[in-house]
């Protein structure tokens, strides 16, 4: 869609994967490293740049070509540092960034592209749906990044402040865009 402005990508991959027993950024799925999965899926939907915010495990990620890494060394912090310290590393240029977590490896680049054309037509914030519940990608406009301040704290994102002001929300319906599982276990990871 060439009428689309581009947006960034941003792939929060700095968690220690407790659940999973290492760092999900590592895991393989098909012999590719999530971390560079996450990657592909954001350019593939037409981000650039895309940021990927590393933590646990960074010294041991592969390269990671068409990303730029963003070190975060407060990740214990959880999910809302992370993704505030992505959102800041991003060009001030950037007018908006699609949100993607490196532990759903079955997004599909056609849900990022739907997000980013809803986002198009003026919306702040565009969420993708999966039966009719939220999930992602999530793509924040920049306006909306100071809010996240007082919402993403701890290990929540920007899902509190999606509650809290659906005025900003335009809801994208996804089902036939992949899936929004998560990878927690071993025993989640997709055979593929």
């Amino acid at each position: 869609m060439t009428d689309v402005p581009m947006t960034a990508g941003l792939l929060l991959a700095a968690g220690a994967g407790r659940r999973y027993g290492r760092p999900k950024a590592l895991v393989e799925l098909a012999g590719e490293p999530l971390v560079r999965r996450g990657v592909r899926l954001l350019r593939a939907g037409g981000c650039a740049p895309v940021h990927v915010v590393l933590g646990a495990g960074a010294d041991d990620l592969p390269e990671l070509p068409g990303a730029v890494p963003v070190r975060h060394d407060r990740w214990r912090d959880g999910l809302g540092s992370s993704l505030r310290r992505g959102l800041a590393s991003l060009p001030a240029t950037v007018p908006a960034a699609v949100v993607v977590l490196v532990d759903q490896p079955l997004l599909s680049p056609v849900a990022v592209r739907r997000v980013r054309a809803v986002h198009a037509r003026g919306a702040a914030v565009a969420v993708a749906t999966y039966a009719g519940r939220p999930g992602h990608p999530v793509l924040l406009d920049r306006s909306t990044w100071p809010l996240l301040d007082g919402y993403a704290v701890g290990d929540r994102g920007a899902r509190d402040l999606l509650r809290a002001r659906p005025d900003l929300v335009v809801e994208v319906p996804c089902d036939d865009a992949g899936s929004p599982a998560d990878v927690d276990t071993p025993a989640d990871l997709p055979l593929a």
